[in-house]
């Protein structure tokens, strides 16, 4: 989804046992092009997935998990700095890609916070996307919780459960409820 205008501009559907990863695995490639800035949450991330969102050209900040071992090669002029992420299958580490790491926590919150952040992004260049504005920038991921809430509370009102009984049905009204709030988000951003 955008962040800016809350218009969701690509879903995948399927089985409870599929993951989120394998069918963003399948979306991504068809949806991602140059000049994007994609963020996500540290539950996408893995090496694979990584590798096909950056062949499609577009900018990456994702967050990893605090275990992912990333190595300082270079300090750069912003404190971030220069690592290099594998495959987990690459056990000689000779496939690895270059990424640039952000690491930051948040201070004199009025609630408590992770202890710390750490991004990654294909944006090598510090001077192109300083570590302060892609840390700062990727807290508006957070912008898609307001979405499912737009869907959860707003767009469904009083119903708790999609009301169709058969899976044929239950993929039309998911479907019909995306259409719904993407003429609601393109008539708001219109407005706007």
């Amino acid at each position: 989804m955008e962040c800016g205008t809350h218009v969701v501009t690509a879903a995948e559907v399927a089985p409870y046992a599929h993951s989120e990863q394998a069918m963003a695995a399948q979306m991504l490639p068809a949806r991602l092009e140059p000049g994007m800035l994609v963020l996500a949450d540290r539950n996408f991330y893995g090496f694979k997935l990584w590798r096909i969102a950056c062949a499609s050209g577009a900018m990456l900040v994702w967050r990893v998990k605090s275990n992912l071992k990333l190595a300082v090669r270079k300090v750069l002029p912003d404190g971030s700095y220069l690592s290099t992420v594998f495959d987990s299958d690459d056990r000689h580490r000779r496939a690895g890609q270059t990424v640039r790491v952000v690491e930051y926590a948040l201070q004199d919150l009025a609630t408590p916070a992770q202890d710390s952040y750490r991004l990654v992004t294909n944006i090598l260049d510090p001077k192109r996307a300083p570590a302060l504005e892609l840390a700062a920038l990727y807290h508006e991921r957070w912008e898609i919780e307001g979405v499912f809430d737009e869907f959860k509370t707003h767009l469904r009102a009083n119903s708790t459960v999609l009301r169709s009984k058969t899976p044929d049905l239950v993929l039309q009204e998911l479907w019909g409820l995306l259409l719904a709030h993407f003429a609601i988000r393109q008539l708001m951003a219109q407005a706007a």
